[in-house]
């Protein structure tokens, strides 16, 4: 006969503060359905596989009860850990929780306070190796504590509980009747966003798991026979909202697990489908036949597979109509205000102009839908105003129509030639002088870091100098450092690496970018990890490849004199000012050859 559990009689406990107190629990919450999944996020953090949320009905006095089969804590992790407030996670734990190795998302412990935004009482138990913690926090005491909130009395009860439990269950009671009630449907729309992609983390919102369909979009449910790759069903949702999903794109699933991340089958490069529309497609593959054609760690579909090219193809056409059918209409009437706006100038343009601008300019609403009217008409007017000026077309005319013979003819043109090229050259250089003001203020800007810069730069490279202005960011390369690096990198972003670029040119020559923030000061540990990423990528780069570092400032040791070959670094300050002198003194001799 199992003996009786034993349970304690209450012990006092306090809050512990942190200095920083007073501005965080100044954060607030835009509603409730994002005050409660804060709670969600510490489920994830205390490495849950499963939450359960229970939201009441409205107007009644159920509770709101979240869930979880998390780690849940201990007494002594109750005391030292839950009621330190404020006190940064990551300084204690690191980014990464303990078991599932998952990227931390409470960082600052306040979450805990989320649910006080709608109840007046949270009461929270929580169990981890066969011991039960139970605490109650009461809104009202902690108000009228203000910033003695540490001497609040909070009686914590610890009884003996079940070996093989663990989890944590949160209760929020006597809820705002001043507030509406959270909305289940809105409350999965927010879950759905963070959290669909995510393996191993199942969340039910009054019994129902989360699913595809809870973005609150048109969702297609195609499953068939697909020739190579045997049945495949393709589940796509297209949202109506504003806001670009997180996390947009098809993911592919084998076996239940997701494989590589979100992809649109090429669609981001097809000019016929809005780039706007991208970020409001949400889908799954389920694909078991690719099973043989993963890498040797899974993760990943080989890439020149020829069962995911017969994935490819079916599944496009099923996408384009699901997006179609959600947008047409208004893709259509949006063509058809500004094709009355331009419908006159089309007319005016010669015969053999007109059908290719018409082409051009189909393809230019379609990428650009969802810009506003007075941005798509600029766009237009530009298109329009290049060919009823085509300077080019009309020198090259002239000479096609030159006879071999007609040496003096063909001179003249080849002249025409070099002056517009020239005119070309001078507004090129005028928009690269401009661009330069704006990459200045981003580098003077504390707010800034390095993805921002990797964007200004990745497409601008002629900055670094002359003899990196051919080159250009290297996709495949790029998404091969991200695979083979990204389990060495711990930054927030592992899997966009907005730290570093990978550019080449038909040479054959590479150079490894890596950038900081503009506030960060290069040393020698940026040196040691910049030549190490080049060391784990050399079986896919060449011996030669370049590795290049930009920061804000460097240290004087920052590369040591008996440093690796074809390592460089540089500031933003020195490059854009190097650049802007080369723009500077370009113009000045366009300008003496007028």
């Amino acid at each position: 006969m199992a003996s009786p559990k034993k349970k304690l009689p209450p012990k006092a406990a306090n809050f512990q503060v942190d200095t920083r107190l007073a501005v965080l629990l100044g954060e607030n919450y835009s509603s409730t359905e994002r005050a409660l999944k804060e709670l969600v996020d510490n489920a994830w953090d205390a490495d849950a596989d499963r939450v359960w949320i229970t939201l009441p009905e409205p107007m009644t006095a159920e509770p709101i009860v979240i869930r979880d089969d998390g780690s849940g804590m201990t007494e002594r992790e109750v005391r030292q850990e839950y009621l330190f407030i404020a006190n940064d996670r990551s300084s204690r734990k690191g980014t990464q929780t303990a078991h599932k190795k998952r990227q931390v998302k409470g960082r600052k412990g306040v979450g805990k306070f989320a649910g006080l935004s709608a109840a007046a009482v949270m009461e929270l138990s929580t169990q981890a190796r066969g011991v039960r913690t139970s605490i109650t926090v009461s809104r009202k005491a902690l108000q009228e504590a203000g910033r003695d909130i540490e001497r609040v009395p909070l009686p914590v009860q610890v009884e003996d509980g079940s070996a093989h439990d663990h989890g944590t269950t949160i209760v929020l009671r006597e809820l705002d009747q001043n507030l509406h009630f959270p909305s289940p449907d809105k409350f999965r729309q927010i879950l759905i966003r963070d959290y669909g992609r995510e393996d191993g983390f199942a969340i039910f919102v009054n019994e129902k798991q989360l699913d595809i369909e809870d973005l609150g979009g048109a969702v297609a449910d195609h499953a068939e026979i697909v020739d190579g790759v045997g049945a495949a069903r393709l589940r796509v949702a297209v949202t109506e909202d504003k806001a670009r999903i997180s996390g947009a794109g098809i993911v592919i699933r084998v076996n239940g697990k997701a494989v590589g991340r979100p992809t649109f089958f090429g669609l981001n490069e097809a000019e016929d489908f809005p780039r706007s529309l991208l970020g409001k497609v949400y889908g799954e593959i389920e694909a078991d036949g690719l099973a043989s054609d993963l890498t040797g760690d899974g993760s990943f579909v080989v890439e020149n597979s020829i069962a995911l090219e017969k994935l490819r193809e079916w599944a496009i056409p099923r996408i384009r109509q699901q997006v179609s059918e959600v947008y047409s209409r208004e893709m259509q009437l949006a063509q058809a205000r500004l094709k009355q706006k331009i419908n006159k100038r089309l007319a005016e343009l010669p015969e053999h102009k007109r059908q290719f601008a018409e082409a051009a300019l189909s393809k230019l609403l379609k990428k650009y839908y969802g810009e506003s009217e007075d941005r798509l008409e600029t766009v237009v007017n530009v298109v329009l105003d290049a060919l009823e000026r085509d300077e080019y077309y009309d020198v090259l005319l002239r000479i096609d129509e030159a006879q071999h013979s007609d040496v003096i003819r063909f001179a003249e043109a080849l002249d025409d030639f070099g002056l517009v090229d020239l005119a070309q050259i001078a507004q090129q250089a005028m928009q690269r002088q401009r661009f330069l003001d704006y990459l200045d203020r981003l580098a003077s800007s504390t707010g800034t870091d390095e993805l921002v810069m990797h964007k200004a730069i990745e497409q601008n490279l002629w900055l670094l100098g002359n003899e990196y202005g051919l080159l250009a960011s290297n996709k495949t390369l790029t998404r091969i450092v991200a695979d083979a690096l990204g389990k060495v990198y711990t930054g927030k972003r592992a899997s966009e690496r907005p730290d570093l670029l990978l550019a080449g040119n038909v040479l054959q020559q590479h150079v490894l970018i890596e950038f900081k923030k503009p506030t960060m000061t290069l040393d020698f540990d940026h040196y040691q990890q910049a030549t190490k990423y080049r060391h784990e990528l050399s079986s896919y780069l060449p011996s030669q490849t370049e590795v290049f570092l930009i920061a804000g400032s460097l240290e004087a040791n920052a590369l040591p004199a008996s440093r690796e070959p074809n390592v460089k670094a540089s500031t933003y300050v020195a490059i854009i000012a190097n650049a802007r002198r080369q723009v500077e003194w370009l113009l000045q001799e366009l300008a003496s050859a007028d």
